[in-house]
């Protein structure tokens, strides 16, 4: 296999892999919607997750028992609001409060569109490298 189409069976697959997980979070942020619970989380800290990622917040919230959830958010960056001891909204699963979310319009957007617009590019490449072969 040459490695051209090597990489060509590489994006391909990457592009399958993103546009699975964008349509999987797209699903979880829907049941989110109907069925989640609405609580308020703080931003007790942060973590590094890697060497070279940057530093990624740590959200804690109490679910509907009192007991306490911590969860990093899915998307991060800088610019997006989550200074330590900001109050933010989450929305969780009742029987599942590790699926918690940030629940802003930004959160939700940023994760979903993200990973649509990767497979779609990685696909894209793949149909590149094909039609120039």
């Amino acid at each position: 296999m040459s490695g051209e189409v090597a990489g060509g069976v590489l994006c391909a697959l990457a592009g399958l892999v993103c546009l699975w997980a964008g349509v999987r979070e797209w699903r979880l942020l829907s049941r989110l919607r109907r069925y989640g619970v609405h609580a308020e989380g703080v931003v007790v800290g942060r973590e590094r997750l890697a060497s070279d990622d940057p530093w990624t917040p740590v959200i804690e919230y109490a679910d509907g028992q009192g007991l306490r959830t911590r969860f990093r958010p899915q998307v991060t960056g800088t610019g997006l609001g989550l200074d330590i001891g900001a109050h933010v909204p989450v929305v969780y699963l009742p029987e599942r409060p590790e699926t918690a979310r940030l629940f802003t319009k930004r959160h939700r957007a940023m994760a979903v569109v993200g990973l649509l617009i990767g497979g779609t590019v990685f696909l894209g490449v793949a149909v590149l490298i094909a039609l120039t072969r």
